[in-house]
C-alpha cells in the first residue's frame, strides 16, 4: 500500500519507513511559528517548564500581526514581552510593526517553508503553507512552548480525504468560492482530524497566492491539515525567489484514501457563508440583496496582491456605496507595496475605501473594523461566527474578494459577475 501526502512527511519526521493513520508518532518539527497573541503565553509555559533556550533560533519564528501597532495598554504589553524575549534567547527570524505582516503569509514571503516540511503553528490557520505542500497544524500555546524547547512533538497520523478538482475557475470566480463550496459539502466537522488534499488541472491553474486560500480554510472542516499538492509551479517559486530546491512530495498511486471527491471548478458559483457556521454555504443568489454595512478585504485568508488586484478591479472608476464601510488590509508589508507600485491601492482609496496596515485587521474582532450591534459585514476573511467580528448581535457573511467588492459598491449583497 502506498503513502499519502502527509503519510510520507510524518514517516521521514519520525524517522520511520512508513507511517499509518491512527498511529502515534513523535516527530521532529522543521519550523516553530508564534504571533503576538500566542507567543506571550508559550514562552511563559516554555519557562515554567523549565527550559533556558530554545532548541534552535534559526526554526522559531515569531511574527506580530492580530493587533499592530498596539491599541491599548494589554495589546502593547504582550508586544512588548514578545520583542524581549526574542532579543534574550536571539531568535532571528521576528517580523515586527513595518517589517512583516500576517504570520501565515510571511512564511511562504521569506522562504521560512517549502514541501516535506513539518510546521507547526501557535495559530489555527498555520495550514496556509500547506498551498506549498507541507504538512502544516496549529497548536495550542503548551504544545508550542513544548516544541521551543525540544523541537518535537507527537502526532496521530491523520486519515487523508482527497479532492481532485478538474477544470479551471470563471473569473471572477475565485478559490475562496471553491474553498467554500467544499466546506458546504463535507461540512464544518466532516472532516475531523483528517488531512485535506487538493490536486488536479484547477489547482495547477492557480497562483501559490490562491493555493494558500484553499489551504487556509481546511480547519473549518475540522481537518488536521491541508495540503495541495506540489508541483513545477512550487519549485518555480521556492528557485526563484530563494534558491531553494526540495523534492516535491506527493501521493502514491496507491495510496489509501478516506474518501475521495471529483469535482468540476467551471460549474463553481460565487458563494458565500451565511452566519453563524461557515459550513452554512448558499450561493450569491440565494442572499443576494442583504443589505450590508461594512465590507472587508484583507486576512490570511484573502489579504494577498491577488485579492488587492481583483478588489480594485471592480471598483475601478466607481464608488463605494454611501452607507457602507470598505475596509481594505494587505497581507504584508511585501503586498502593500507591490499593492502601492500598481496602482492599486489608489484605484481603492478613490473609490472610497480605507486601507489599514499590513495585519489581521477586522477579522479576529479585535482592532480595525469592529462591528457594532445589528451591524451586518460581508467579508474575506474565515469565520464568521457568532460575535467573530464584533458585537453578538452583528452578522457576518464570507465570500471572496469579488463577491465582497461588488457588495460594497451596491450596498448589499451582489453577485460580482454584474461587473466582470
Amino acid at each position: 500500500m502506498g503513502q499519502t501526502i502527509s503519510e510520507k512527511i510524518l514517516a521521514r519526521a519520525s524517522g520511520k519507513k512508513t507511517v499509518s493513520p491512527g498511529e502515534v508518532v513523535k516527530a521532529n518539527v522543521d519550523i516553530l511559528m508564534v504571533n503576538d497573541v500566542t507567543a506571550p503565553p508559550a514562552f511563559e509555559a516554555f519557562e515554567q517548564m523549565g527550559f533556558e533556550k530554545v532548541w534552535d533560533v534559526d526554526r522559531v519564528v515569531v511574527g506580530l500581526d492580530h493587533v499592530v501597532p498596539a491599541c491599548d495598554i494589554k495589546s502593547a504589553t504582550m508586544n512588548k514581552a514578545t520583542r524581549d524575549f526574542v532579543r534574550k534567547q536571539g531568535i532571528k527570524h521576528f517580523y515586527d510593526v513595518g517589517r512583516g505582516g500576517i504570520c501565515h503569509q510571511i512564511m511562504q514571503e521569506k522562504g521560512l517553508v517549502w514541501p516535506g516540511m513539518v510546521l507547526v503553528g501557535a495559530d489555527s490557520h498555520t495550514c496556509t503553507s500547506g498551498a506549498l505542500g507541507a504538512f502544516c497544524v496549529g497548536v495550542g500555546q503548551s504544545d508550542a512552548a513544548a516544541v521551543l524547547g525540544t523541537g518535537r512533538l507527537w502526532f496521530r497520523v491523520p486519515g487523508t480525504f482527497r479532492f481532485e478538482v478538474e477544470g479551471a475557475l470563471r473569473s471572477p470566480v475565485m478559490s475562496k468560492d471553491l474553498i467554500l463550496h467544499i466546506i458546504g459539502q463535507v461540512g464544518a466537522d466532516g472532516a475531523v482530524y483528517k488531512a485535506l488534499e487538493f490536486a488536479g488541472p484547477a489547482f495547477e491553474r492557480m497562483s501559490i497566492g490562491e493555493r494558500m486560500t484553499v489551504a487556509n480554510m481546511s480547519i473549518e472542516a475540522s481537518a488536521k491539515t491541508g495540503i495541495v499538492e506540489p508541483d513545477r509551479k512550487v519549485s518555480d517559486y521556492l528557485e526563484t525567489r530563494f534558491n531553494i530546491q526540495a523534492p516535491l512530495v506527493k501521493s502514491d498511486k496507491d495510496a489509501y484514501f478516506e474518501k475521495k471527491w471529483t469535482l468540476d471548478a467551471s460549474k463553481i458559483e460565487p458563494k458565500v457563508a451565511a452566519p453563524f457556521r461557515v459550513d452554512n454555504v448558499k450561493s450569491v443568489s440565494e442572499v443576494e440583496g442583504t443589505e450590508v454595512d461594512q465590507a472587508f478585504v484583507g486576512s490570511c485568508t484573502n489579504g494577498r496582491i491577488e485579492d488587492l488586484r481583483m478588489t480594485a478591479k471592480i471598483v475601478d472608476g466607481r464608488k463605494v456605496h454611501e452607507r457602507v464601510r470598505l475596509i481594505v488590509a494587505p497581507a504584508s508589508m511585501e503586498v502593500y507595496s507591490q499593492a502601492l507600485g500598481e496602482g492599486l491601492l489608489g484605484k481603492l482609496t478613490e473609490a472610497g475605501a480605507i486601507i489599514c496596515g499590513p495585519s489581521c485587521a477586522a477579522c479576529p474582532g479585535m482592532s480595525n473594523g469592529i462591528l457594532a450591534p445589528g451591524e451586518v459585514c460581508i467579508s474575506s476573511s474565515n469565520r464568521n461566527f457568532l460575535s467573530r467580528m464584533g458585537h453578538k448581535d452583528s452578522k457576518v457573511y464570507l465570500a471572496s474578494p469579488a463577491t465582497v467588492a461588488a457588495s460594497a459598491l451596491n450596498g448589499k449583497i451582489t453577485d460580482p459577475r454584474v461587473f466582470a
